[in-house]
Order: structure tokens, then sequence, then C-alpha cells
């Protein structure tokens, strides 16, 4: 695990990037595979993920999707902070509309002087557009954790947050039970039904259950790697103690092809040296050649 000043070392690099990372896509199996550890499918995944984001986590750039909320800065905030927040346009006392910009990292960065960690609260991150007030929720230490493990760990480190999240605010049952008011209502807060968050994820569900799923299972990993057979075990034979128990481990009634051979009888050798010969092992061998081509 990284230390706080690792951690605040590598987001002062990705700041300094302006949040511009690889912005590694999801896989295939990265929606059946992450949706089945809370018991859904990919349709009800998509269904959030479309209406939070579009589908995709990052922009052009390669920065993850990201929207700043006037109104959460106005609340991270106090004193000589909110009211140069307040003078400066970017902090506001309740939300309202008209109040997004299409670029908001330009906003960010403003409110960045004035409060990093109060800025980086107040914006929405992401595929699963997770507030960054909800670090805790979403499974990090701080909101600056979050943000750089959504720059450099990809789409699928935004999905595995936004279920995290999920998860926590106890909202996995009314995903499974596609109860969307409710889901909405946890997700997007108390004025989802102002916006219609629940029947945008209804809409964006209907669509993606008529589509085919992705192939996947449980045994699959996240690359597809085939399900591993499981070994075969054999047992192991019995010592033999003789080429004569070898011959008998052979059974003819089980392959006719196989025949046991007749084994001799050992067969030994005496050498005495004639006169004159030395007594060594290179006499022995020529003796025995002799005897042998004679036998021939």
């Amino acid at each position: 695990m990284s230390t706080a000043a690792e951690i605040a070392a590598a987001f002062a690099r990705v700041r300094g990037a302006g949040f511009v990372g690889k912005a590694v896509r999801l896989a295939d199996l990265d929606l059946p595979r992450i949706g089945h550890t809370i018991g859904v499918g990919e349709d009800e995944i998509h269904a959030v993920i479309d209406v939070e984001a579009s589908g995709s986590g990052f922009d052009a750039k390669r920065r993850p999707k990201m929207l700043f909320e006037p109104h959460v800065f106005y609340r991270n905030l106090s004193g000589a902070k909110r009211d140069q927040a307040v003078k400066a346009g970017l902090a506001y006392k309740s939300w309202k509309a008209g109040a997004y910009p299409k670029e908001s990292y330009t906003r960010l960065s403003q409110a960045m002087a004035i409060d990093e960690t109060a800025a980086l609260k107040a914006a929405s991150w992401g595929l699963g557009q997770v507030l960054g007030e909800n670090f805790v929720a979403a499974g990090y230490d701080s909101p600056q954790q979050m943000v750089l493990a959504f720059v450099e760990g990809g789409e699928s480190e935004h999905l595995a947050a936004m279920i995290r999240f999920i998860t926590h605010n106890r909202l996995d049952d009314e995903l499974r039970r596609h109860d969307w008011a409710n889901f909405a209502r946890g997700y997007n807060g108390a004025s989802y039904a102002q916006h219609g968050y629940h029947t945008k994820l209804a809409a964006a569900f209907a669509k993606w259950r008529k589509i085919r799923d992705t192939a996947w299972s449980p045994d699959q990993d996240a690359v597809g790697k085939p399900v591993p057979t499981p070994p075969v075990d054999v047992a192991p034979l019995p010592p033999l103690n003789s080429t004569a128990q070898a011959i008998d481990a052979i059974d003819p009634a089980a392959d006719p092809h196989i025949v046991p051979a007749d084994v001799p009888e050992p067969i030994t050798i005496t050498f005495v040296p004639a006169k004159g010969e030395a007594s060594n092992a290179e006499t022995l061998w020529q003796r025995v050649k002799h005897w042998f081509s004679e036998a021939a």
C-alpha cells in the first residue's frame, strides 16, 4: 500500500499533467465480472453508466469525465475561502440550473487554487460520476487518492469504485430489483425525480436487456482465460524388486500384443588367468569377447 507521502507526490504529478492518463477502456468481460460481485448482470451496470457518463469514463483529452458542482464546493468551504469562491463565481449556496459550463476542468483548476481537497470533493468523477465527497464510500483514503486511481487505473477502476459506493450505501438491493426510483434517490439524491434519473435508468435498462450479453461465467477471469481442467489423480505403481516381478506385472489378457519374454537364469563367470596372463579387467574383457564370438 502506498504511503500518504507517495500518494501526494503521485497526485501532484497527475495534477501537473492536467489529469491526462492512458484512458484505458473497459474490457468486454469487466461489466459482467464486476456486476456479478453484487448479483447483477451487465444490463444493470450499462444502465447506470449510460445515464451518468454516456457510457464512457474519459473525455476526448484522456481525462476522467468530471463535473464540477459549485453548491458542493460551497458546503465544503467556510470563512474567507468560501467568500473568495463565491466572489469568483465558483461556489453557490444551493444548486441552480445553468451553472454547468461544457468544460469543467478550468473551474476545477481555479477552485483547487483556493482549496485543493474541497475542490476535488466538489467534482463528480469518471464512469459512475462518483462525487469526490464520497471518497470513503468509494474505497479510498482521500479525494486525491480517488482521483489519482481514476486517472491511472482506467475505466475498470471507475466501475469498481462505483460498485463499492453502491454497496456501501446499500443500493445493490434496489439495483437487483430494478427499483429505479429508490436507486436514483440513494445514488443521485433527493432531487432525483426533478432530473428524471429514475426514468432515464429504466429506459437505459430496457434498451440494454434487448442486446445480447457478453458470454461470461464466474470461472473466467478478466482477460478471458479458459477454465482450467482439474488434474487427474493417478495411483502410483507399486515398487518392483526384480526383473521377474516386472515381467509378472504385465497382463497379456489386457493387451494380447504383449507377450512376456523368458528371462534367462543369471550366469556366473569365474576368471582364472592363464600362466603369464595379467589378472585385470582388461584381460577379463578380452576373454569374454572371445567367448561370445565363438558362441555366435
